[in-house]
């Protein structure tokens, strides 16, 4: 049996007619752009109840993950891997033929691999030091800004910092 009920959605303003599972509960339409707003409205909703302020924060948590990856080792690499595509042939690998770009090969490749700086540094200092813990990155990332700096100005004792870092 169809509904006859309408909502006015909270983000874009249009009139919608809300699931019939949902009825009193939707008040964003299935619009994605409101479906990413209401879900933030939701996150902010939940982030500030007092019980969730300090979810997930904090030297205990990071404890307790921390324990949980040593006994699950390698989790966060391989689950991915084992992931089956099902009902669908695998793909043949094309082989791409470098483009020469006003004489510099690659040259196109390279800015859309720039454009990715951020995520990528990420990716291989936690593959470096073997944690994607947040608290491990950052201080990983500390440390190697600080070297950084140091072989940029020229600093004695760089060197020895260098062969210590993994």
């Amino acid at each position: 049996m169809a509904s006859n009920t309408t909502s006015k959605c909270l983000c874009c303003g249009a009139i919608f007619q809300p699931d019939a599972r949902n009825r009193g509960r939707q008040t964003y339409c299935p619009q994605p752009s409101c479906r990413r707003a209401g879900k933030a409205a939701r996150q902010r909703r939940w982030r500030e109840q007092a019980q969730n302020l300090e979810y997930f924060r904090g030297a205990w948590h990071v404890e307790r993950v921390r324990a949980w990856r040593a006994a699950h080792p390698g989790y966060w690499r391989t689950h991915r891997r084992q992931r089956v595509v099902a009902l669908q042939d695998a793909l043949t690998l094309q082989v791409i033929e470098p483009v020469e770009v006003g004489g510099e090969v690659g040259a196109r490749a390279l800015q859309d691999a720039l454009r990715l700086q951020g995520p990528v540094l990420i990716g291989l200092i936690a593959h470096l030091t073997d944690s994607a813990l947040q608290d491990d990155i950052a201080a990983t990332t500390r440390g190697l800004l600080e070297l950084g700096q140091d072989i940029l100005a020229g600093r004695a004792g760089h060197g020895a910092k260098a062969r210590a870092a993994p």
